[in-house]
C-alpha cells in the first residue's frame, strides 16, 4: 500500500476478479445459515453481528489489500445481517417494515462511499437495492398481501400457503413483470461490472439477488418447507 492506495500486481488483479464472487457468496449465505438460525434463535443470530463487525473492522484496517477488502465486505455484510435478524426475528409479520428495517444504516452507508470503507458501503447499498426490488415486485404481483398469513400460519398449514403464494406468480402478468424486472436488474449489474472494482462487486451483489429470489420461488413451489421463511 503506497500513499493510501494499493499498487496492483498480477495476483492483486486476480484478487480483484475474486471480490465480486466473494460478495455474491455473502448474498447467498443468509439463505442457508441466517434463515434457519434466526428461525430457531433470533437473539443469538443478532448478537453474531458483533462478531462479523469486529472481525471486519480488524481486517479492514490492515495493510494487506486482500485482508482489508475481506474486512470491508464483512462490515457491509454485517449491516445486512443485522437488519435481516431484526426483521425475520421479530417483525416478519409486518412486510411494510421490511425495507425500512433493511435501510437502517442508509445514511452511514452513503457517507461511507467517500471514505476508505467504500467497499463496505457499496456492498450494503447494492444489497439494499436488491431488497427494494424484491419488495417492489412482491407488492405489484400481490404476494405481499399473503406474506403475514404465510409466516404466521401453523406449521402444518404454512407450506401449503407458501406454495399457493408461489403459484400466484405463475400467471402471465406476474411472470411478465418478474421477467422485465430480472432483465433490468441483470442489465444494470452487467453495466456496473464494467465500471471498476467497487462497482463490479456491487453488480455481483445485485445480480445474485435475482438468482436468490429465483431459488426461493422454485423452493416455494417444489419444497416450501425448505424455504427458510416458515417455521
Amino acid at each position: 500500500m503506497i500513499g493510501g492506495t494499493w499498487q496492483l500486481t498480477a495476483p492483486d488483479r486476480s484478487w480483484t476478479l475474486a471480490v465480486p464472487r466473494l460478495a455474491a457468496a455473502m448474498v447467498v449465505l443468509p439463505v442457508f445459515l441466517q434463515a434457519p438460525w434466526v428461525r430457531l434463535h433470533p437473539f443469538s443470530a443478532t448478537l453474531f453481528t458483533a462478531v462479523l463487525m469486529a472481525v471486519g473492522i480488524v481486517l479492514g484496517q490492515t495493510a494487506d489489500r486482500q485482508k482489508a477488502e475481506i474486512g470491508q465486505l464483512l462490515v457491509g455484510f454485517s449491516g445486512s445481517w443485522l437488519a435481516g435478524c431484526l426483521f425475520w426475528g421479530w417483525l416478519r409479520a409486518h412486510p411494510l417494515l421490511h425495507l425500512p428495517v433493511e435501510a437502517f444504516a442508509l445514511p452511514l452507508a452513503l457517507t461511507g462511499l467517500n471514505s476508505r470503507w467504500r467497499l463496505a458501503a457499496a456492498f450494503y447499498l447494492s444489497s439494499l437495492l436488491g431488497t427494494a426490488c424484491t419488495d417492489l415486485m412482491m407488492a405489484v404481483t400481490g404476494v405481499m398481501q399473503t406474506w403475514p398469513t404465510v409466516v404466521m400460519a401453523p406449521i402444518d398449514l404454512a407450506p401449503g400457503l407458501l406454495h399457493q403464494a408461489g403459484l400466484q406468480l405463475l400467471h402471465p402478468l406476474p411472470m411478465l413483470l418478474l421477467a422485465l424486472a430480472a432483465v433490468l436488474i441483470l442489465g444494470l449489474g452487467r453495466r456496473w461490472s464494467q465500471m471498476g472494482s467497487t462497482w463490479s462487486m456491487a453488480g455481483a451483489v445485485l445480480v445474485t439477488t435475482v438468482w436468490v429470489d429465483g431459488l426461493f420461488l422454485i423452493t416455494a413451489l417444489l419444497q416450501p418447507g425448505l424455504s427458510g421463511l416458515i417455521e
